[in-house]
């Protein structure tokens, strides 16, 4: 247990050496916020082949967009991909990287993925930046929607019903529902964003929503918030579902997609999902 002990210091050492000023000031959440547990169940599809075909490079995407957020089960999943996932995307040296960061930020499993027979290779930039993290081909988004609970394809039928009726294509509404809560009626973020869309308070008010984790409601307050964005932002979905995740007036301030490492993870899976994208941007 002491040598143990040892290896484990020697190792956050290491990695708040190299990881610099962003891990040092990473912190441990006590709950994955809704955004990021979505990543994780849809990378962990990915990553089993449930409803989509396996695809690791994909789960490592994914998971990179729970890991932004701040998830230590995000960094955990990719440093376990690179440690122990297929033999082509093995990175020891990176895999240690990843897992350092779990474990600084609370994960107790990570520690057991060490190889510690390998050196820590730097962590250049977010994980957005691997190269290891591009994908070649589209997301199906039926085949995934197809292998989840009843309860939740009954909400993307609710979305499906209701889209079109507020001119919001299908296929979006559903990749913003996705991204938010992976369809989950009874979501709440740590800034108290609620339901299936993640509607704050305000925007329940601005939009009549009076019983945010019923599905349709929350959903129709959520696609009326979108049609209110398609005017304002004249159809640009990526200025769009930047506003959906930052505000409008962030997207506003910067004459664009807001600067921000959640919002430029977020609108890529948005427009990934959506098919709206090439692979290549997720």
């Amino acid at each position: 247990m002491r040598i143990r002990a040892r290896v484990l210091r020697h190792l956050l050492f290491a990695c708040v050496a190299l990881l610099g000023a962003a891990a040092a000031s990473a912190q441990t959440p006590e709950l994955e916020a809704p955004r990021a547990l979505a990543a994780l169940e849809q990378g962990l599809a990915a990553e089993t082949g449930v409803g989509i075909r396996r695809n690791a490079r994909l789960a490592i995407r994914l998971y990179c967009d729970a890991a932004i957020t701040g998830s230590a089960e995000g960094f955990f999943r990719i440093g376990r991909i690179l440690a122990r996932g297929p033999v082509h995307l093995r990175n020891p040296a990176l895999a240690n990287a990843y897992l350092a960061q779990a474990v600084q930020m609370g994960h107790h499993v990570a520690i057991d993925y060490f190889d510690e027979t390998v050196p820590f290779a730097p962590l250049d930039g977010d994980c957005s930046k691997l190269e290891l993290a591009t994908v070649t081909e589209p997301f199906d988004l039926d085949g995934y929607l197809s292998a989840l609970s009843p309860a939740r394809r009954r909400i993307a039928e609710l979305i499906r019903r209701h889209a079109m009726s507020y001119g919001i294509e299908v296929r979006i509404a559903l990749a913003i529902a996705l991204a938010e809560s992976n369809l989950n009626p009874d979501a709440v973020s740590p800034r108290n964003a609620q339901g299936v869309m993640q509607l704050i308070p305000g925007t329940q008010v601005r939009f009549g929503v009076t019983r945010p984790f019923d599905p349709e409601s929350n959903i129709k307050g959520g696609l009326a918030y979108l049609k209110w964005l398609k005017a304002r932002f004249d159809g640009d979905w990526s200025l769009i579902a930047a506003a959906y995740n930052a505000g409008e007036g962030a997207v506003e301030k910067h004459g664009g997609i807001p600067p921000y490492r959640e919002t430029e993870s977020y609108v890529r899976r948005v427009l990934f999902f959506s098919g709206l994208a090439g692979a290549k941007s997720i």
